[in-house]
């Protein structure tokens, strides 16, 4: 079964990058982001590259395969190869992008994937101080799953002082403030 599997993937990845249907890439993308679920697959995905092939979809315009590559890096994270693999990519920064999506799935998965990635040498990158104003904006999220999870990353991945100071220059910035009616 366990060449089936890393055949099965590997007919996935060429499809995602073969196929030219919006949907057959969403399709495939959401099969190996289901995938990176299972420690199993997790050195398969390596041999393949999906890490790549997430962190290159970050950038794409369609929300959907931001979504499934940002649930998928999530999924990869928590392994600890992966987790080096993901920050020597310099991919922090195409997460903390997906902060701003305005779909929920994909900052849940970012906040959760800046969560994973966060070590004592990459926390100044993952806690950053515009991250960190991010996550008090949405701490206070009308969505309850954001808002809480927001405050755990605020209180278990940043410290009191990095907090303090995004709250002061929150205090000084336009955030939130709606642009004057013409």
């Amino acid at each position: 079964m366990e060449l089936g599997r890393l055949e099965y993937l590997q007919a996935l990845v060429t499809e995602f990058q073969v196929t030219d249907s919006p949907e057959a890439k969403e399709q495939v993308l959401a099969n190996l982001a289901n995938f990176a679920y299972d420690p199993k697959n997790y050195e398969y995905l390596r041999q393949l590259q999906v890490l790549d092939l997430f962190l290159d979809a970050l950038t794409e315009d369609n929300e959907t395969l931001v979504e499934f590559a940002m649930g998928g890096l999530c999924n990869l994270c928590l392994d600890k190869t992966n987790k080096d693999y993901i920050l020597e990519a310099n991919g922090v920064e195409p997460i903390i992008n997906c902060l701003s999506s305005s779909n929920e799935e994909t900052v849940m998965s970012a906040v959760t994937t800046l969560m994973y990635l966060t070590t004592p040498q990459s926390c100044q990158q993952t806690t950053a101080l515009p991250v960190v104003e991010c996550m008090l904006r949405f701490s206070l999220s009308a969505s309850r799953r954001l808002s809480n999870l927001a405050t755990v990353f605020l209180e278990d991945y940043c410290t009191p002082l990095q907090v303090e100071e995004a709250r002061n220059l929150s205090k000084h910035t336009a955030v939130g403030i709606p642009l004057p009616k013409d």
